[in-house]
């Protein structure tokens, strides 16, 4: 290709960058300051002006030659470079020996030089006018040696430097559909298209491949994007270019970790707010973060927890599966998120209906019964006298004619209790199956006049597609198609938790201004002067949380066995004393907790027993008294905590009381702030919430003091997130009735080192 001078790729003559950021701003959506240069950054790389490699070579199998072979095959409009000072002409054009002679200033760097080499080249090309560069090289971080850190090091130097988007280091190259550029090392043919999907991976073979099937799907994707090593830009920015590009609909990720919570955060919301739903799977458990926890909340929330529970609610629904990935994307593109979790399904097999009930409780989803009016209509429509169930095995007598079919849908679509409506139908590889295509087209055009609820076809098994299949589908582009019961419900059900997700992330937590307290100047006076992490005792923990508004028992520190005793006649018998140690974060595991204390001399015997059992169990443990607090029974036990993700930041914690959350791990996590519908949420998420309403026959407890202590959890966590390692509350008792809740026990731990409000 000879080499000719060209202009920045445009839309309506505005660069694609500038469009985006423009449009916008015409939405009232201003972009987030993190993200902004972010944006025009990413715009640059995938409209750029010119290609030029650097590190050149026409080896035979070579990455250097695999990718040329791709930049030139599929249109690119601009100039495309070669550079090489050993040769001086290259795949029969002339070939540069630096980038001082190249015949204009360079745009974009593909850079194939030894990892030692790339930092010099970066500066080099960024001096000369470069704006981006993918840098194919390993040899840096990825290899965890000095030397790989070091250049790492050097290389992100570099990058603040120049302010140049760099892509990766060792990646794989990227697809910009746009502007016909493929700067992949993968030979195969893609069909280029403009969207409606956004892939960015750190692995770029999982994005290839997860574009591969997507494609087989009839589903296009307007770039494939390789992130690598992430040195310069990483997912969040484009992620943030997505959410702008008015051609994607659907963005998906393959996330190894989050580099800036901060910004990663942003960015997804910048996608919720247009509209575009963030698919990821995202690998790795923090066992570090969770094996260094002093308190249960930690021990419980392993990272992927904090992470659905915070990047959930910003717009990103991870699934576990690449699998995952297809069936969800299948939908978003095609189909609205349904207003809830009730299904309705029409079946052409009772087999299938059984498959679609199993997989709908595997997944959290419901087939609710019909209404009678739904039974009646249909009952005339199929000409049955029996009770008509949901699923509905409708069998050949739904498809007696094109307009049973289609009133069968529209009359279980205006059912009140059914949200998405479920259709047992493959796409027709052949134009033999004439009646199901007329059918697709029949609901097509239904959904093209306005219906007011979503649905979705589903097949018995997975199934291929072929170009016939693809074609049609162009001609459906309001029909969604899933695969297999439980895999298309479980796309399903992380769908819907999304809209979920969106709606609560929408309330507000009830409005309070940081709270000057004793108890808030202890935390922060402690997370100044320690270097390592450090657990409150129990009576210090409960001062910050009741300063929050968190009930506790009447209660009194005792010093002396007398003071016990003259503070258990103040309470009223019965009463439980309690050691009090931060040394000792498991009172029960050391033997210094007694309960159902009912006289002077049990309460002596008691303090005595746990004065020496606390130094038998550590020798170096402080015994700062004893707490002599009322009983409480009759109380449904909750645990309730805050736990400081390593990644995520912190989390709020709630699931069953006592021994029981270990056991079955029933927890639910969500994102500080808590509003009390979020706070309701989670309590409905958990067994620990059938409990409260009341188990056969069991009273109902008091979840509204439930919901206000989590709301005053997430109060603590916007207060001092900087200086809170974790809250544990276990148990927090729940009255029956209206008749509150009480932390029983508490524990809170401070961060090690001093932060930046700390230091305030």
């Amino acid at each position: 290709m000879s080499p000719s001078p060209t202009k920045p790729f445009v839309a309506g003559g505005t660069s694609v960058s500038a469009m985006h950021i423009a449009s916008a701003a015409g939405r009232g959506e201003a972009p987030d300051p993190l993200l902004r240069r972010s944006i025009e950054k990413v715009g640059a790389l995938v409209a750029p002006r010119n290609v030029v490699m650097v590190g050149a070579s026409d080896k035979p199998g070579s990455w250097s030659a695999r990718v040329w072979s791709n930049v030139t095959r599929y249109g690119f409009s601009g100039g495309i470079y070669p550079v090489n000072p050993r040769r001086e002409q290259i795949w029969d054009q002339e070939c540069y020996p630096d980038l001082r002679s190249l015949p204009e200033p360079p745009d974009l760097l593909l850079v194939l030089v030894p990892a030692g080499a790339v930092p010099d080249v970066l500066s080099q090309a960024a001096a000369a006018g470069a704006r981006s560069a993918i840098v194919f090289t390993s040899g840096f971080g990825e290899v965890h040696t000095p030397e790989g850190d070091a250049l790492e090091a050097r290389l992100r130097s570099v990058v603040a430097e120049t302010e140049i988007g760099l892509v990766g280091p060792n990646c794989l190259g990227s697809v910009f559909g746009r502007a016909r550029l493929v700067t992949m090392t993968d030979e195969r043919w893609l069909d280029l298209a403009s969207g409606p999907v956004g892939l960015v991976g750190q692995s770029g073979g999982v994005m290839l491949f997860t574009n591969r099937v997507l494609a087989e799907r009839g589903i296009g994707s307007g770039y494939i994007i390789s992130s690598g090593n992430e040195t310069g830009l990483n997912t969040a920015d484009y992620i943030a270019y997505f959410a702008h590009d008015p051609d994607i609909k659907v963005i998906v990720s393959y996330l190894e970790a989050v580099g800036d919570p901060e910004r990663f955060l942003a960015a997804c919301r910048m996608a919720q707010a247009a509209g575009k739903p963030v698919v990821m799977v995202k690998l790795g458990e923090s066992e570090a973060g969770r094996a260094a926890a002093l308190a249960h909340t930690g021990a419980l929330a392993g990272s992927m927890q904090a992470f659905d529970a915070v990047a959930g609610e910003a717009g990103v629904i991870r699934v576990d599966t690449l699998d995952d990935i297809v069936e969800t994307v299948d939908y978003l593109v095609h189909a609205p998120i349904p207003a809830g979790r009730r299904l309705g399904a029409v079946t052409l097999s009772g087999a299938y209906r059984g498959l679609l009930l199993d997989a709908a409780e595997r997944n959290g989803l419901l087939f609710p019964a019909l209404e009678a009016p739904t039974e009646n209509k249909l009952n005339e429509l199929l000409n049955v006298g029996s009770i008509v169930g949901n699923p509905l095995d409708g069998g050949f007598g739904v498809l007696s004619s094109e307009e049973t079919f289609l009133a069968t849908v529209k009359t279980m679509l205006a059912d009140p209790n059914i949200d998405i409506l479920l259709l047992q139908e493959e796409v027709p590889r052949d134009p033999a199956l004439k009646r199901s295509e007329r059918y697709l087209r029949a609901v097509e055009a239904y959904l093209k006049n306005g219906a007011v609820k979503p649905l979705a076809f589903i097949s018995m098994l997975t199934h291929s597609e072929n170009d016939y299949s693809r074609n049609l589908r162009k001609e459906l582009p309001r029909l969604a198609f899933l695969h297999e019961a439980n895999k298309g419900l479980r796309a399903l059900a992380s769908i819907i938790r999304y809209g979920e997700n969106c709606a609560l992330a929408a309330t507000k937590p009830p409005a309070a201004p940081p709270l000057r307290a004793p108890a808030v100047g202890r935390c922060r006076e402690i997370a100044r002067q320690s270097s390592i992490a450090t657990a409150l005792n129990e009576h210090e923990s409960k001062a910050l949380i009741r300063a929050y508004g968190i009930d506790v028992p009447g209660e009194e520190l005792a010093t002396s066995e007398q003071a016990a005793v003259s503070a258990a006649e103040r309470l009223g018998y019965p009463v439980v004393l309690k050691g009090v140690s931060a040394q000792i974060t498991h009172k029960s595991d050391a033997g210094i907790v007694a309960l159902g204390l009912e006289t002077t001399e049990a309460v002596r015997e008691a303090y005595a027993r746990i004065a020496a059992n606390a130094i038998a169990y550590r020798a170096d443990a402080v015994l700062d008294g004893v707490l002599v607090c009322q009983q409480i029974d009759e109380a449904q036990e909750v645990s309730l905590g805050l736990h400081r993700d390593p990644e995520m930041g912190p989390v709020v914690m709630a699931g069953s009381g006592g021994v029981l959350i270990e056991l079955f791990k029933d927890v639910a996590f969500a994102a500080p702030p808590i509003t009390p519908e979020k706070a309701a949420a989670m309590i409905a998420r958990t067994r620990m919430g059938t409990l409260l309403q009341g188990f056969r026959g069991a009273p109902a407890h008091d979840e509204a003091a439930v919901i206000r202590a989590l709301v005053a959890l997430g109060r603590i966590a916007t207060d001092l997130g900087d200086v809170l390692e974790s809250i544990d509350i276990n148990p927090f008792a729940v009255r029956p009735g209206n008749g509150g809740g009480v932390a029983l026990d508490a524990l809170v731990v401070i961060r090690g080192g001093a932060t930046a409000e700390a230091r305030r």
